[in-house]
């Protein structure tokens, strides 16, 4: 009689099968990423996004340093890239909702 070695000292196969199971399950939301093919390459929408979102913030940084009213707003290495995560995910709400 063969005796069978555990896949990890100390565990049961019983265990170790339980644990990709969930493991499949849980990576099988990845199945159908949402990606935009652009010149036969296909990106991730999250990637526009970003895109998005630093192009609006550096159009907004240009209008308020015209005006000159960038002095108002909190300390620049907090602020901008809050506006850039806010825009982004706006522009993903606005533009990509499925």
């Amino acid at each position: 009689m063969k005796r069978h070695l555990p896949l990890v000292r100390g565990r049961s196969p019983q265990r170790a099968i339980a644990i990709v199971v969930i493991a499949a399950g849980l990576v099988s939301g990845c199945a159908s990423s949402p990606s935009i093919g652009v010149l036969g390459a296909y990106f991730p929408d999250w990637l526009f996004c970003i895109v998005g979102g630093v192009a609006l913030t550096v159009i907004i940084y240009l209008i308020l340093k015209r005006l000159q009213v960038d002095h108002l707003l909190g300390p620049s290495a907090v602020v901008y890239p809050t506006l850039v995560a806010f825009i982004a995910l706006a522009v993903w709400l606005t533009l990509f909702q499925h």
